[in-house]
């Protein structure tokens, strides 16, 4: 069976989800591949294997975190030469689809980006997108070269399936180009303890209806209770209520959750491209005209402040 190479998001050799589901939409069309670029492979490897991956490819190397992106571009080309897959997978991040199309162009192949699923088809893999602001879903396969796609988080649920996970040594050799943008510093963000927005199964975003950032403690009690990442629209990030990194829609961040839930939210088709492709809606406005509702399937027409604090402590009660 062909090999798929997936490669690896982890932060110190602890895989992110993303990952898992990379691996399981690629048993769908080969022998999952993973590629490890960092430190602690042994230790990813295990995880690796549990979802599937035959081998793993692993380098460590100061460039990956000393430099920008290209590096990780010239030791993801190493691992294709050695392997010459069926298809490379990258998660959907920036960062990912930076390097799918650094990689897309040395090769000689085609891209397709943000994909929310993959089968296999008779002329190669059979990619669905959501596009143009989430309104229509097209199928999609690359006709030139080998496909490098980029697969939005919470894409697929991560499927087990036990095999080798055997860890290789990639040799890898950095161009001149590796060396061109230096990181000189680092901030480490601040933990919130909540789920990363993109990756989160369940999100709560807060919109104008808040009315003010003195009272998103609301929505983020709600989002603590269900184990939810915090969500906001732009609306309330242009007003200074929320940082601009939990924004949702089309100039902010892309969420394909199990369950989102937009409070005090109108519903703009700038906010909807953000979020339209949620497993399961719930919006909670005063205004029963809100756009928000077309698109919902669960809605409440209410006071936000009076309702999501009524849900919060149901859930509370129902955990027990």
């Amino acid at each position: 069976m062909a090999e798929v190479l997936v490669l690896v998001d982890h932060v110190d050799g602890a895989v992110r989800k993303p990952t898992l589901e990379l691996l399981t939409l690629a048993r769908r069309i080969g022998d999952p591949v993973a590629v490890h670029l960092g430190p602690n492979a042994a230790e990813a490897a295990k995880t690796l294997g549990e979802y599937g991956a035959t081998r793993v490819l692993a380098r460590d190397a100061a460039e990956f975190a000393d430099y920008l992106v290209v590096p990780k571009v010239d030791a993801l080309q190493a691992a294709y030469d050695a392997v010459s897959p069926a298809a490379v997978l990258v998660p959907s991040s920036t960062e990912g689809k930076e390097i799918a199309a650094r990689l897309a162009v040395r090769i000689g192949s085609g891209i397709i980006t943000d994909a929310v699923d993959l089968e296999a088809g008779d002329e190669g893999p059979v990619t669905t997108q959501s596009v143009f602001a989430a309104a229509y879903t097209t199928k999609s396969r690359v006709t030139k070269g080998t496909p490098v796609v980029t697969v939005k988080p919470n894409a697929v649920a991560p499927e087990a399936a036990a095999a080798a996970g055997a860890v290789e040594e990639l040799a890898v050799s950095f161009g001149e180009s590796a060396s061109g943008t230096k990181v000189v510093s680092r901030t480490p963000r601040e933990s919130t303890g909540r789920p990363e927005l993109t990756e989160a199964a369940i999100v709560v975003s807060g919109g104008r209806g808040v009315n003010g950032a003195e009272n998103f403690p609301v929505i983020e009690a709600l989002a603590d209770a269900l184990g939810a990442a915090v969500g906001a629209s732009r609306a309330a990030v242009d007003a200074g209520w929320y940082p601009h990194s939990h924004q949702v829609g089309q100039t902010g961040k892309t969420v394909s959750p199990q369950l989102y839930i937009a409070a005090g939210i109108s519903g703009a088709i700038q906010h909807r491209a953000g979020m339209q492709t949620s497993k399961t809606i719930v919006a909670v406005n005063k205004d029963s005209e809100a756009p928000i509702f077309d698109l919902v399937d669960y809605g409440v027409v209410g006071d936000l402040f009076a309702v999501v604090p009524q849900l919060t402590e149901e859930v509370k009660t129902r955990k027990g």
